[in-house]
């Protein structure tokens, strides 16, 4: 028995602290159905071949007794899947290998047992051999590797994830379409990954604003667990060249987390079109525009009442102020046009009292004609304006006796010297 001894940090023994077991031996047997497997392969002496054909006899038996649940299976495989090459299985389409095209990721685990005796039954070489068939040993061959591989829950989920034939694409760009017709099935395909169920519908244009919302949200924040591994490139089973092994596992790993990385961009880009072309999103932001407006309507109506008030202020006094204007410029216009009548008038009135000497032959005295518009003028020169509007209108019956009683007037009313006038005295 050996003497356990750790030494210090610096370096020095701590002294003894523990001792080893004795060691034990104990026989170690290989198990698992892959060594098992290989175990019957060798006892018996049977190729690959063999044994997978009878594998998928006992399969066969397996499952004879059960019922078909109804369910509808494909009537015939397409020719390109039934020449598909076996070593290739993993690119062929495993669900309607078995005739499970319209069911697929919803199959359940009854489903595919009866879909595969149904395989069976159809495609075994005996059977093929007996009905004079064609030799469809390949293609039952892969029927073997679809019934192992969907009936391994995880192996079946790696599959599901690349089972590109369940994708519902998403409308053409720029085409006519019902909006929840076209996008409902994208979005119940998609949802076949999520890791929390049940999935929000996309509902109808009726669904309410807060469960689009809600949808929307739930999509954005998508979890999936979709996988890449079924698309890995197979490592060789050798164990002296573990470096290669490594290095293909590497490799596995990179292009499993880039296929993620490209799958959650494109899911974002999907639900990103999806939000931009529902018409419900598009009423919602109409809604919303309209409401904000109505909202600052109502939050402005004071200042914009007092703005309409200033407003009309404004205008009432510019119109007032028009208004002043425009009388002022009447009124200056008035007292011009009647000072210029006056002017007019008084200019009319002395040439009136002017001539009313010489139209009347200057009463019979034409001698004295240069004394008389003398005397004329000097009583033009001492009439106020109301005075020779007077004497205006009276020299039309009797120009002399006007001009005489004018005369007299003035001289009375000391406006003029007797002295100065002789002839109408």
């Amino acid at each position: 028995m050996s003497t356990i001894v750790l030494p210090s940090a610096n370096g020095q023994s701590t002294g003894a602290t523990g001792k080893f077991s004795e060691p034990v031996r104990r026989p170690v047997e290989p198990v698992g159905r892959y060594f098992l497997a290989h175990a019957a392969r060798s006892i018996r002496g049977h190729t690959w071949s063999e044994y997978e054909q009878l594998e998928a006899a006992k399969n066969a038996k397996l499952v004879d007794e059960s019922e078909d649940n109804g369910l509808d299976l494909d009537d015939e495989q397409p020719e390109d899947l039934l020449t598909h090459d076996p070593r290739e299985w993993k690119t062929a389409d495993l669900y309607a290998t078995l005739g499970l095209s319209k069911y697929r990721h919803k199959a359940t685990t009854e489903d595919i047992r009866v879909a595969y005796r149904d395989a069976v039954l159809k495609h075994h070489p005996d059977k093929k051999a007996e009905k004079g068939g064609i030799d469809q040993d390949g293609f039952f061959k892969i029927v073997q590797k679809a019934y192992e591989t969907l009936m391994d829950p995880i192996q079946r989920r790696r599959f599901d994830s690349v089972d590109k034939n369940a994708d519902v694409e998403p409308p053409v760009i720029k085409s006519e379409y019902d909006f929840f017709e076209a996008w409902g099935p994208v979005f119940a395909s998609e949802s076949r990954f999520s890791k929390k169920q049940p999935v929000p519908q996309l509902g109808d244009k009726e669904t309410a604003k807060a469960d689009v919302e809600a949808f929307y949200n739930f999509w954005y924040k998508f979890d999936s667990w979709r996988t890449f591994e079924f698309l890995d490139e197979e490592a060789p089973d050798d164990s002296s060249n573990r470096d290669h092994k490594r290095y293909i596992e590497r490799k596995n790993k990179a292009a499993r987390d880039k296929k993620k990385t490209d799958d959650n961009k494109r899911l974002l880009k999907l639900v990103d079109r999806a939000i931009g072309e529902d018409p419900r999103i598009k009423m919602f932001k109409q809604l919303e525009k309209e409401a904000k407006a109505k909202r600052k309507w109502d939050r402005e109506a004071d200042s914009r009442k007092a703005a309409e008030e200033a407003k009309a202020k404004a205008e009432a006094e510019a119109k007032a102020k028009a208004e002043a204007e425009a009388k002022a410029k009447a009124d200056k216009d008035g007292k011009k046009k009647s000072k210029e009548a006056a002017k007019n008038a008084k200019k009319k009135n002395k040439r009136a009292i002017r001539g009313s000497a010489k139209d009347a032959g200057y009463f019979g005295d034409e001698g004295k004609a240069a004394a008389i518009d003398a005397e004329i003028d000097l009583l033009l020169g001492s009439f106020d304006d109301v005075t020779l509007a007077d004497v205006a209108g009276a020299i039309t019956s009797d120009a002399k006796a006007a001009l005489t009683k004018a005369a007299q007037e003035l001289i009375s009313a000391g406006k003029l010297p007797a002295a100065s006038i002789k002839y109408f005295v």
